[in-house]
């Protein structure tokens, strides 16, 4: 295949859809059925939207391993297996394979349903200037990271919580690297999403 940015490359980080072990918040919500199916669509819709997109190589990065169906039968996209004791650690074991193969890395998840390939062509554009891109989320997270160097971004923070995002800014402050925030997006996180996602599909 062709790339736009074959100097890219796209990682997508997925939590295989197994009841009781996918989507844990939405449980209360959905069932524990319910919360894998839901997480299955998104993973099946993220992956289909980066492939279709035709920037860059896409990688997906599976957690605990690769070994389930949904992870399966994606032409063209490298399984990988998420490394690390903690989402940062795995993140910037991630980011740092990436930069073995290419000259800018973007990773992803899976909850975000406005994240489109416009979202990401601006991600990988604007790492063109800058060294970090984020993509915050509202719930003061971000739905996408990328660099084009390394850079100690991912310890010591409250995983989970509504300050990672302005934690990662004083780590980058720290740090001393440009970055470029995105517009700011969503994700399907918690019960009130559900009925939120619903409205954005009809």
């Amino acid at each position: 295949m062709t790339y736009r940015y074959p100097d890219a490359v796209i990682q997508i980080f997925a939590r295989a859809p197994v009841p009781g072990e996918a989507k844990t918040r939405l449980i209360p919500a959905l069932g524990a059925d319910g919360a894998a199916a839901l997480q299955a669509r998104l993973l099946q819709r993220t992956l289909a939207m980066a492939t279709r997109s035709a920037l860059a190589p896409v990688q997906l990065w599976c957690s605990p391993d690769c070994d389930h169906a949904a992870f399966r039968d994606w032409p063209g996209v490298s399984r990988h297996v998420q490394q690390g004791a903690d989402l940062g650690e795995r993140m910037q074991h991630a980011l740092i394979a990436g930069l073995e193969t290419a000259r800018r890395v973007i990773l992803i998840g899976t909850d975000c349903p406005g994240l489109d390939a416009g979202y990401l062509r601006q991600a990988i554009e604007r790492l063109a200037e800058h060294d970090v891109v984020l993509g915050p989320a509202e719930d003061g997270g971000y739905v996408l990271v990328g660099w084009r160097r390394p850079v100690d971004l991912f310890a010591a923070i409250d995983w989970g919580s509504e300050r990672v995002l302005e934690q990662t800014r004083t780590r980058l402050r720290a740090a001393g690297v440009s970055w470029h925030e995105l517009p700011v997006l969503w994700d399907v996180d918690r019960p009130a999403d559900v009925a939120r996602l619903a409205r954005y599909q009809n």
